[in-house]
């Protein structure tokens, strides 16, 4: 599993909106937006492209067109990244997964899975926050299961243990990332983390 871990001014300007408990949701949904760009143009550094000629106002000229790209948003914070893949890549399609925490054992709950067609598709998986790896572990099995081959995983921030149960579970994903945090606390959460991304984004508590 490789592992990559944003390193740049913007990324790390956006992060630190993100964290700042003082962030309205309307500013926070933003900031997720334009950090989302960033990661969104990591995991597509490899996508595969197709050569085609076009011409320009002056002479013919090789082109290139990406290939498929499906991205499945892990509701409910998974939306708070939608925005950003949909502005970047070109006929993309969009599933959801629907799964949420067991506050008191951390285990993932299912409750609605509903891909498009991921047949000879690159997948990215939108799950802001790797905590104990649950959630994101499930929803990448659904996506295998779905006929995913090539699946990358966009989180905001992770935790090492999230890190290393997706290293257990799916060896095989990349994952990006704007930065892996120090620690969970007892109730699960990623410390310093954000959180709660949902709530934030969309001013629930």
């Amino acid at each position: 599993m490789q592992l990559t871990t944003l390193d740049h001014p913007l990324a790390k300007h956006y992060l630190t909106v993100l964290r700042d408990q003082k962030t309205e949701p309307e500013e926070f949904r933003n900031a997720a937006r334009r950090l989302c760009y960033s990661l969104v143009m990591e995991a597509t550094r490899d996508l595969p492209t197709e050569e085609v000629t076009i011409k320009t106002p002056l002479e013919e000229t090789t082109g290139y067109r990406s290939s498929s790209v499906v991205a499945i948003a892990v509701l409910r914070a998974g939306l708070g990244l939608l925005d950003a893949v949909i502005d970047l890549i070109p006929h993309v399609k969009v599933g959801f997964a629907g799964v949420q925490r067991n506050e008191d054992t951390a285990e993932p709950i299912e409750y609605y899975f509903k891909p498009p067609d991921l047949a000879e598709a690159t997948v990215l998986i939108l799950e802001p926050m790797l905590a104990t790896g649950g959630s994101l572990a499930w929803a990448v099995g659904k996506a295998k299961e779905s006929g995913a081959t090539r699946v990358i995983c966009l989180c905001v921030v992770a935790a090492p243990a999230g890190v290393d149960h997706m290293r257990r579970e799916h060896p095989d994903v990349d994952i990006i990332v704007a930065a892996v945090d120090r620690d969970l606390s007892d109730r699960f959460y990623i410390q310093p983390g954000l959180g709660d991304m949902g709530d934030r984004l969309f001013g629930t508590t």
